[in-house]
């Protein structure tokens, strides 16, 4: 297998692009190393988001055990159920994860119902223990993408734009190679080389773009829950794009759509609604009790014996959802 990956349109030339390293006589995948930075990195994050909203870091170390594990094999299964093809012949490869196989909507959705389970064990509020999780997950999806420019997948259809990757044909899986990039094939000393758009790079850049949007939002923040809402709008609406371009899109069966990109879709709209309901129902009742504030300033015999009704808060179990029901 050749090793080169180019950006020739940025006159990038990377000759020896290794997937593994040998320790010992055994190989470590650079993607598995790649994940585990980004796993790394996230929980530190986490760790600094809860240092700086006044939270105890070391809740998230024992949250990232948990979510950790149970985000990988959430992970996993999502990618095996839309791939199963390429498993039912041989399950024990269900548990080689160290090629690749790892759907991120699978682990995020893992991930957070371990945050709700173990908020209800800890007592704690679910959307505080997401919204400061939140900051770590972009982030180790932003690093975490990497793995599959070791592993020469995610990419998508032929490209010569400015960012447009250059692979050697025999390193990539030939499922994931089109007509189209078979067209524009170049040929040099007898390798193949396709040219596509590297995906799992604009998805990297998405994620902390998102990150610092998040960063800059989180100043506007009025309930709980609602960072993470950010995130799964802007994520969402990023990958619903990016998942257009791939090539090695998880198919729904039956109807041949992008799961991850249905899905997307879906989180995006979804996230958005919520925000915009809750926002506007927390305003209203924030006015509701101004003005009854005033009446009672206004107006002190008719006020005595009433009982004030406190400002809407959000309730300490996570998300509140009375916001998101009209009154």
């Amino acid at each position: 297998m050749h090793k080169t990956i180019d950006f020739p349109n940025l006159g990038i030339h990377l000759k020896n692009v290794g997937k593994a390293i040998s320790v010992f006589g055994f190989d470590i995948a650079f993607y598995g190393i790649i994940i585990g930075f980004g796993i790394l990195a996230g929980i530190f994050m986490a760790m600094l988001w809860a240092k700086r909203t006044r939270q105890n870091p070391e809740i998230y170390i024992d949250l990232a055990i948990y979510a950790v594990i149970f985000g990988i094999i959430g992970a996993r299964v999502y990618y095996v159920l839309f791939s199963w093809d390429m498993y039912k012949n041989d399950l024990l490869s269900i548990l080689n994860i160290r090629q690749g196989g790892l759907a991120i909507y699978g682990g995020v959705i893992g991930a957070v119902i371990t945050v709700f389970i173990f908020a209800k064990k800890r007592e704690l509020a679910a959307g505080k223990l997401l919204d400061t999780a939140c900051f770590g997950l972009v982030l180790g999806q932003a690093i975490g993408r990497w793995g599959n420019f070791f592993n020469r997948e995610a990419f998508g259809e032929y490209t010569n734009g400015l960012f447009a990757m250059k692979l050697p044909l025999d390193a990539v899986r030939s499922s994931d190679v089109t007509q189209m990039m078979r067209d524009h094939m170049e040929m040099a000393e007898g390798v193949g080389y396709i040219q596509v758009h590297p995906t799992f790079l604009y998805e990297s850049i998405w994620c902390l773009l998102v990150l610092i949007f998040m960063t800059f939002y989180s100043r506007r923040q009025m309930f709980r829950g609602e960072i993470f809402l950010v995130y799964l709008a802007g994520y969402g609406f990023g990958r619903f794009w990016i998942e257009g371009l791939r090539t090695d899109q998880l198919l729904i069966p039956g109807i041949g759509w992008a799961v991850s990109r249905v899905l997307a879709a879906l989180l995006t709209v979804v996230s958005v609604l919520l925000i915009v309901k809750t926002r506007k129902n927390i305003e209203r009742r924030r006015t509701m009790h101004r003005r009854r504030a005033r009446h009672r300033e206004e107006y002190p015999q008719q006020a005595e014996g009433m009982e004030s009704e406190p400002e809407a808060e959000v309730s300490d179990s996570g998300f509140d959802l009375d916001d998101f029901i009209e009154s």
